[in-house]
């Protein structure tokens, strides 16, 4: 006997002659109080979307699109919970078009095969599809190809939703044949709203205090399926909760990690907001940018070898301790492992932010090698090399060279650049810091080189 439940269909190959492919984002008149809290508040026009309107207002890009009834493949990138794939659905219902979603992280090339075959057989009835594509970026590019001929004749409208940069992880065929939208983290007032609304849908005011009700919009980090599920918890409490004050709050809910993915572009972005900050002297921003690293889970020691970098690019010889420092701050941290040895990478931070900073070693450096390049094999100048053996001292090796501790003024003003070579400068100190000093020292010995190649001008 087969006990083997039918398979569900994942798309609705032949809808009702009225069904649009998107009635589902639609609340039925009798609330099924089993669906998550989020499902059932998901909106069920664009109007209803809350913190998008710069794409979905009137005069905002996607706004137009609709009213003209003609709507372009896009890519929605925006963190986790701001409302991509219920805009893909509103906007299926929006223009009519039959709602056909794939998640890239379980579909394969027989599913986009299916999805296209589809697509072209209700074209030929004088259907549309929308095509949405969850997690878009896990498809590889040979996939990320396929869609490009279905995309091109209007055989599918694709919309597909990412969390990841678009310029690192879509080929650029595909981004070049969409539009890509940006969706901002659910702001306060965006949150404020949705928290409202479940406690309109419930009947059930949120058992907290106000300190508590701010406590749980900012836990929500600008996702509002997380701030739904955290109201969901509190108003499965018993009748009479409350209200809970903040220690409360953090008891019956968890706060999640913030959203840092070291491996993608949250990585890069924090990374060089530290930089910048470090860069800009300011120290307290600089402080916050590597807690919310540490506190994302970045590995304490990519952050040590950044602010060695730093010390090297950044602060250079305005502050030739800066690098001790650093790799000070490294060792303790390897010493004492976290959190004891984060605090060494902090000091290391606020000396680095508050540094005297100087790029002239850094540019110079790449100056000299543009020059190395340009310049090939030209030989030291003879006076400056050892000669080991009686040819090369016949051939002048060491010839004239001057000692120069032994010189007046410990500077003897030779030449140390090839002969077939001019004088080049590529280190121009600041007057930033230690710089400051070096900078009078290579002024002073300019002059005497000018005085001891002409004695008798006086310089």
């Amino acid at each position: 006997m087969d006990h083997s439940e039918p398979a569900l269909a994942l798309f609705d190959d032949d809808p009702g002659p009225d069904s649009t492919g998107a009635g589902d984002t639609t609340v039925s008149a009798v609330e099924d109080l089993s669906r998550p809290l989020a499902d059932r508040l998901r909106p069920r026009t664009l109007g209803q979307v809350v913190g998008q309107e710069h794409l979905l207002g009137d005069e905002a890009p996607i706004g137009r699109m609709v009213k003209r009834q003609h709507l372009v493949s896009m890519v929605l990138w925006g963190p986790p919970g701001c409302g991509k794939t219920t805009i893909a659905r509103l906007l299926a219902d929006a223009a009519g078009l039959v709602f056909a979603p794939l998640s890239a992280t379980f579909s394969g090339v027989a599913d986009l095969r299916r999805v296209f075959r589809d697509a072209e057989q209700r074209r030929a009835r004088g259907r549309g599809t929308l095509l949405f594509i969850d997690e878009i970026h896990r498809f590889n590019r040979a996939q990320q190809d396929s869609f490009l001929p279905y995309v091109e004749d209007g055989t599918v409208v694709l919309v597909g939703a990412t969390t990841e940069n678009p310029s690192f992880e879509l080929n650029g065929a595909l981004l070049s044949r969409s539009q890509v939208f940006v969706l901002k983290r659910l702001d306060e007032q965006a949150l404020q709203a949705l928290t409202t609304r479940a406690e309109e849908l419930t009947g059930r005011r949120l058992p907290l205090t106000g300190e508590a009700r701010q406590a749980l919009l900012a836990l929500a980090d600008g996702d509002g399926r997380y701030l739904l599920n955290m109201a969901e918890q509190l108003q499965s409490l018993p009748t009479g909760t409350g209200p809970l004050d903040v220690a409360g709050l953090a008891r019956q809910v968890q706060q999640r990690a913030p959203l840092y993915d070291k491996a993608q572009e949250g990585h890069y972005n924090l990374i060089s907001a530290l930089h910048k900050a470090m860069r800009g002297c300011d120290p307290d921003a600089a402080l916050y940018w590597l807690a919310r690293m540490l506190e994302g889970g970045e590995d304490p020691l990519f952050v040590a070898r950044r602010l060695v970098r730093f010390a090297n690019e950044d602060v250079g010889m305005a502050d030739p301790q800066a690098i001790h420092q650093t790799l000070a701050a490294w060792d303790v941290y390897e010493r004492l492992g976290s959190p004891e040895g984060e605090l060494a990478l902090a000091q290391s931070v606020v000396y680095l932010a508050t540094a005297p900073k100087s790029v002239t070693v850094y540019r110079g450096f790449g100056a000299a090698g543009k020059s190395a390049r340009r310049t090939g094999s030209l030989m030291p100048p003879p006076h400056i090399l050892n000669a080991p053996t009686r040819l090369m001292k016949n051939l002048g090796y060491g010839k004239g060279y001057q000692y120069d501790p032994d010189a007046p003024d410990g500077f003897s003003g030779a030449e140390y650049f090839p002969e077939d070579m001019g004088r080049e400068t590529y280190y121009r100190p600041t007057e930033h810091g230690h710089e400051a000093e070096i900078g009078r020292r290579l002024k002073h010995w300019a002059r005497l080189r000018a005085q001891r190649r002409h004695p008798d001008t006086g310089g």
